[in-house]
C-alpha cells in the first residue's frame, strides 16, 4: 500500500504551530479520479484489518477527534475513510449545542459518557474541544449560559489554562488506561470556505447543509485560527498529537488521514489471538451437530 509523507502535519508539543504558516492545500496525492478511488480503498482494507485485530484482541481503544471549521468536511471525511470498516468495530458521535442536562455537569462530562470501549474506534465529530474554541471566541457563552460560579468567570485566562490541564489530564489518562487519542484539526482557507458555503446555497440539494450562522461566524475568523493555534500548542502532546490536515482538497484530506490513522493502528502492539488446540477439536464436533438440524 502507498504511503504517503505525513510527519509534516504532526505536532506533539515539541514545537509551536502557527497557522498562518500551515498549508492549506498540498501537490495532489492522486494521479486521477480512479488512482484516487483506488488508494482510498486500500486504506479502507487496511484500516478494517487492523481493527479487527484491535477487536480480537480486546485490549485497546483508539479515539479519533476531528475538529474544524464549518464546510471543511469532517462529515465527508469520516464517511470516506471508514467506509469498509465493520461497523461493530466503530462508534461516530457528533457533538451539538450542549443540552440543559450536559450543562448541569463539568465541561468533559458528555464526552466521558461517549467514549469507546475496548476493541472500538471511537470517532468524535467535534468534542470537548469546542470547550476552549466556540467559547474562547465567544467568551459570553461561559459567563452567560454556563451556568459557572462566578469566581470562575472573573479570569477566563485562568479557566481557559485549566481546561487545557483537564484536557491534557484526561487525554494522559486515556492513553495510560489503552486508549491512545489522535486529534485531526482539518485546516481549510477563508476563500476555500466561502467556496463551499456558496456551493450549498446555489444547490437546493444542498440547502439543508447551510447554516445562517455559518455566515456570521466567518466575521470572527481570525479568532478562531488564534483559538485553534491556542488549543493545538496547549494539548499537543507525543501521545495525544494533533494533525493539522490541508483541506482545501478533500481527495487529498481523506487520504492523508486514512494513511495516519493506519500508522498510529500500527503504533498499537495488538497480538493476534492464539489458536488454541483443544478449543478447536472441540468444535469441530459441533459440524455435524449444524449438519443435521
Amino acid at each position: 500500500m502507498k504511503e504517503f509523507d505525513t510527519n509534516r502535519f504532526r505536532y506533539d508539543g515539541s514545537a509551536p504551530i502557527k497557522l498562518k504558516k500551515a498549508p492549506t492545500k498540498v501537490d495532489d496525492l492522486y494521479e486521477d479520479d480512479d488512482h484516487y478511488e483506488a488508494l482510498l480503498r486500500e486504506q479502507a482494507a487496511e484500516i478494517d484489518k487492523w481493527q479487527t485485530s484491535m477487536y480480537a484482541y480486546n485490549r485497546y481503544g483508539l479515539l479519533v477527534i476531528f475538529q474544524a471549521l464549518d464546510a471543511a468536511g469532517k462529515d465527508g471525511t469520516i464517511q470516506h475513510v471508514f467506509t469498509g470498516t465493520n461497523p461493530t468495530g466503530v462508534r461516530v458521535y457528533s457533538f451539538k449545542r450542549p443540552t440543559d442536562q450536559e450543562l448541569d455537569h463539568d465541561f468533559l462530562w458528555r464526552s466521558w459518557r461517549e467514549l469507546p470501549e475496548r476493541g472500538t474506534i471511537g470517532i468524535f465529530n467535534r468534542s470537548y474541544y469546542e470547550e476552549v474554541l466556540v467559547t474562547k471566541v465567544h467568551p459570553e457563552i461561559l459567563t452567560e449560559s454556563q451556568r459557572l460560579p462566578e469566581e470562575q468567570t472573573e479570569d477566563l485566562d485562568k479557566l481557559f489554562k485549566r481546561r487545557y490541564s483537564a484536557i491534557r489530564n484526561m487525554e494522559k489518562f486515556l492513553h495510560h488506561n489503552g486508549f491512545p487519542t489522535i486529534k485531526f484539526f482539518l485546516h481549510v482557507s477563508k476563500e476555500e470556505q466561502a467556496d463551499r458555503l456558496i456551493a450549498r446555497i446555489e444547490d437546493p440539494a444542498k440547502n439543508w447543509k447551510f447554516d445562517e450562522g455559518d455566515v456570521k461566524e466567518r466575521n470572527f475568523w481570525d479568532d478562531y485560527q488564534k483559538a485553534y493555534e491556542d488549543a493545538i500548542n496547549e494539548t499537543a502532546t507525543d501521545r495525544a498529537p494533533w494533525y493539522v490536515i490541508p483541506a482545501d482538497d478533500k481527495k487529498n484530506m481523506r487520504l492523508l488521514v486514512g494513511s495516519i490513522l493506519i500508522e498510529e493502528l500500527k503504533k498499537l502492539p495488538i497480538a493476534e489471538p492464539e489458536p488454541n488446540k483443544e478449543r478447536f477439536d472441540e468444535l469441530q464436533k459441533l459440524i455435524p451437530v449444524i449438519k443435521a438440524q
